[in-house]
């Protein structure tokens, strides 16, 4: 297999891959701006997030492999944030709390030929309805802060879904069947 970069800084990704048997050479990340374009649906916008990473670092390393993924959680046509503070993260919390959302992880690779490459893994879940105290007691941890939605599922918050159907590895931050098939297409 040819080396390969991962456009991400996230250490769940770089678990995820070396869960599968996958070392990047490399990990760079991609510095974009994140921002919905106007009327951009969860789905489209994990899917052009990842390929603007693997095409941005790619341009810089030009004769490599390149490895990007986003993670995006939608609640119908609406895209909720990574959150970064603790209101938004509460926000988006007492949102999920008792209903449905997706969770779309986009996954893209760039070969050493600059041909893209590119898939999206959706995963359907349902969240238990909160309690105040649930609410606080998480909000306190700090898990939630960088995430798509406001929670990590492979932690604390894990608790609190009780449907799930899709990929997990995907709502984690890596759909590791995707990124597995991407990656052999690209590396061998």
């Amino acid at each position: 297999m040819k080396p390969f970069i991962l456009a991400s800084a996230s250490p769940r990704r770089r678990d995820l891959l070396a869960q599968i048997g996958f070392i990047p050479e490399k990990i760079v990340p991609a510095d974009i701006n994140e921002d919905p374009i106007e009327g951009e649906l969860p789905r489209p916008h994990a899917l052009r997030l990842a390929c603007e990473k693997a095409q941005k670092i790619a341009s810089d390393y030009p004769t490599s492999v390149i490895l990007a993924s986003d993670t995006v959680v939608g609640i119908g046509r609406r895209i909720l944030p990574k959150t970064e503070d603790r209101d938004s993260a509460e926000h988006c919390l007492r949102l999920l709390s008792g209903r449905a959302h997706r969770v779309f992880t986009g996954v893209a690779v760039v070969d050493a030929d600059g041909l893209l490459r590119s898939r999206v893994s959706e995963t359907r879940l349902k969240m238990k309805r909160l309690s105040q105290t649930e609410i606080t007691d998480y909000l306190d941890s700090e898990e939630w802060d960088g995430k798509a939605g406001g929670y990590g599922i492979q932690g604390l918050a894990g608790a609190f879904i009780h449907h799930i159907s899709g990929s997990y590895t995907g709502v984690v931050g890596l759909p590791v069947y995707e990124t597995r098939n991407l990656l052999v297409a690209a590396c061998t």
